[in-house]
Formats: C-alpha cells, sequence, structure tokens
C-alpha cells in the first residue's frame, strides 16, 4: 500500500503528454503549447509614442521652449513630413515617430494657442517614445512549447497575427459510477436508494482540470452490463470509476478489468480518507476507481486523478503545491496514515496563511468540503497536532495564491 507521495509517483510515471491539436487562439485558453511562438515582426513594428502629446526634437528642448506646430498624426495615421529645427508635431498615443523627432512630451506639460506650443521645462531624448523591437525582435521565440495560454499569450498571439495555435488536446475523461443502489440525479429515490451526485461531481472536477467529461452514467452490480460499461471507457483517455473497489463480495470492478488486460499497479493507498483507492493502466490509458464516499472521491481525484490529468495535457507543474501554513486550532488524527484535512484559509497581518478546520472532517460531511479553501496534508506518525502548528496546504480555492497547478 503505497503513501500519498509513492502512489503519485507511480500514476504520474504511467502517463504520457496527449498528442497535440490545431486549435483556434481562444480555444486555445487554458491550454498548454504544443510548439513555440516565433516573432515574425518587430514589436513594436516602429518606433512610436507612448503619450498624447507633441513630437519634438530633444536638442531643440532643453529647456522651456516655444514650438510652432506643423501638423497633427493621430495613431494609424502616417508622418506627412519630418520635424524640423524649432517645430513640433501633435502627436497621438501609439502613432509613428515622425522623421527628425525623438522624443514626446505629454499634452499635460504644454500649453498650445495660435499655432504655437509652449513647454514649460526641457525634455530628453526619447522621452515617452517606445521604440521598434524594444519588447520583442523579428525570429525572436516570444512563447516557448510548454507556455500556458492566458490572456497575455492571446495577445501576443493576435499581435503575431496567429489565428491558430498547437495545443496539447484536451484529455477525454470516462466517468463510471457504480452500485446497485444509486439512481441518476433528478430521478425519483426508492427505499434504500440515493442519487448519484459522484459522476456529476467527477464531471466537474474534469472540467476544472481542463479535460472533457464522457458521462457511461450508472452500472450496476451486474457483470455483464459492467463489462461492457468498462469496455466503453477504456476507449477513452482516461477512465474514472467510483465504487466497486472495497472489499464487498459484490465489488466487480478490479475483476472485470484483469479480464479486460489493465494491469494493477496499486489498489489501496496509505491515507485518509481515500484509502481504497486504486490506479491500473491499459496500454497508455490510466485508470483510476475512487472510493463510494463523495467527500473520499473529491479528496482523491485531487490527490491523483488531477495530476495525472494535468501532465496528459502538458502542464509543467501538475501537482497543487503545498503552501506554508498555520493551524488556528488543534486537531487530532489517525497517527498511522497521512490525513486529507479540509481547511478554511485566512491572512496574518504579516500575509502568513492561517488554517481552521472547515468543518466535521468525516468523510460523510459534505459542507467540510464545501466551505474548504485547502487541503492541509498531515503526514504519518503525527496523531495530534496543536494549534500553531506548521502544515503543508494546497490551496483549492483562487485568492490564496493557489499557484499555476
Amino acid at each position: 500500500m503505497p503513501s500519498l507521495d509513492a502512489a503519485r509517483t507511480l500514476i504520474l510515471d504511467q502517463v504520457a503528454v496527449l498528442p497535440a491539436e490545431t486549435v483556434p487562439v481562444l480555444s486555445a485558453v487554458g491550454r498548454v503549447l504544443a510548439e513555440e511562438v516565433v516573432m515574425p515582426w518587430d514589436m513594436p513594428r516602429w518606433d512610436n509614442s507612448a503619450m498624447d502629446g507633441y513630437a519634438v526634437r530633444s536638442a531643440d528642448c532643453a529647456g522651456p521652449a516655444r514650438l510652432r506646430v506643423t501638423g497633427f498624426l493621430p495613431a494609424g495615421g502616417l508622418p506627412q513630413g519630418a520635424v524640423g529645427p524649432g517645430e513640433a508635431v501633435k502627436i497621438m498615443t501609439g502613432a509613428p515617430m515622425p522623421p527628425g523627432a525623438d522624443a514626446v512630451v505629454p499634452v499635460e506639460q504644454t500649453v498650445e494657442e495660435d499655432g504655437v506650443v509652449r513647454l514649460a521645462d526641457g525634455v530628453r531624448w526619447g522621452a515617452h517614445v517606445r521604440r521598434r523591437g524594444e519588447d520583442l525582435h523579428a525570429g525572436e521565440v516570444a512563447l516557448p512549447a510548454g507556455t500556458l495560454v492566458g490572456p497575455g499569450e492571446v495577445s501576443l498571439l493576435a499581435s503575431a497575427a496567429r489565428l491558430e495555435v498547437r495545443v496539447i488536446r484536451r484529455a477525454r475523461v470516462a466517468i463510471l459510477s457504480t452500485g446497485d443502489e444509486l439512481v441518476a440525479a433528478g430521478a425519483p429515490c426508492g427505499p434504500g436508494q440515493v442519487h448519484d451526485s459522484n459522476g456529476l461531481a467527477i464531471a466537474a472536477a474534469v472540467l476544472m482540470a481542463g479535460g472533457e467529461p464522457v458521462a457511461l452514467g450508472i452500472a450496476r452490480d451486474d457483470r455483464a452490463a459492467l463489462r461492457n460499461l468498462l469496455e466503453r471507457g477504456l476507449a477513452a483517455d482516461a477512465l474514472v470509476t467510483s465504487a466497486g473497489v472495497s472489499m464487498g463480495d459484490r465489488d466487480l470492478v478490479k475483476e472485470i478489468l484483469a479480464e479486460l488486460s489493465v494491469r494493477q499497479i496499486f489498489w489501496k493507498v496509505d491515507i485518509k480518507p481515500g484509502r481504497p483507492t486504486a490506479f491500473a493502466v491499459r496500454g497508455t490509458t490510466p485508470v483510476f476507481s475512487l472510493p463510494g464516499n463523495p467527500v473520499a472521491t473529491l479528496l482523491t481525484f485531487e490527490q491523483f486523478v488531477r495530476p495525472a490529468l494535468r501532465k496528459m495535457m502538458g502542464h509543467r507543474q501538475p501537482i497543487r503545491p503545498l503552501r506554508p501554513a498555520f493551524l488556528q486550532e488543534a486537531h487530532a488524527m489517525s497517527p498511522g496514515r497521512v490525513s486529507l484535512v479540509r481547511v478554511r484559509l485566512s491572512r496574518r497581518d504579516d500575509g502568513a496563511l492561517l488554517a481552521s478546520l472547515s468543518g466535521n472532517q468525516a468523510t460523510g460531511i459534505l459542507k467540510s468540503i464545501l466551505r474548504a479553501d485547502g487541503i492541509a496534508c498531515i503526514p504519518a506518525g503525527q496523531g495530534r497536532l496543536e494549534a500553531g502548528h506548521p502544515v503543508g496546504v494546497q490551496v483549492i480555492r483562487a485568492g490564496f495564491d493557489a499557484g499555476e497547478a
């Protein structure tokens, strides 16, 4: 039975990056570049004004000066002539610098009257001028392969006239819930039945990880039906099942997966909650069998499935990093296993993270994960932690420096 870290290592060693595909630029947002993007031209493409103001010759403006305004140059316009001695051209932000001018005086530092602009102070050479190529040069690698595409990257791609780009394909993740007691969400429940929340919850987690969920529905405890659904699931990039892997007499998932040439890697992990978590592979397809308890399902998805999917989709940091935090209250745990504790986060005046329990930590209490900002990973061997004890926390909610992962 591997530890938390050992289990993740086994998983990440088995999964590979998916192939690339070419998509429109906006469809690349949140995905990882599979190619480097080289600038086809300089950025900026010409010397241009960084301010609304007047293009001048700095040699004429060593101190206060009066200059004759000879033209107006809007953004998108072209210079109609050079700026000569004692002259200035009114210019807008982004407009190309006219020949002869080497500086811009912001409009708020000037007074124009009767075709003459007065400058209260001198101006240095190059002031408020954006030089050609000062951002990027033609032929320069602007975005290396492996870059996560966000708004800034889209801006650069648009500036490079790239309408399409190659990115790592999204992982298609088949999701299967098992159990005769389950009914579809929204359907009426009979005696002893419960709604299948795990199927939709896992699908939501797949979407947030950047993948594409493929719902297989609910498998009853029937060998033929279960085998058919598992075969369908193995055609996806990854297969995730919930329940059906414990020691019960009717837990058939493990047995049927073996019949389908799925190779067992591990069937338990030394963590709490989530011990009955299994991982196997067939070829390049990872298979995750998660516990049926909804809290344990979400916690084990976060620890094992999400890192695998992120690696498959090309992310450099597939595991959420542990951020240092301090417990706000004492907490007792089972000393033999790593404990995954749901916590709320706040900040001290000095910026340090503070972690307080998000509620009852029993695996049947869903509220504790709804209210959680992070997961404190408490090493095995620590039976009780006092208030103020340092812990490592994976941030799962935005606002607390969650990092790329």
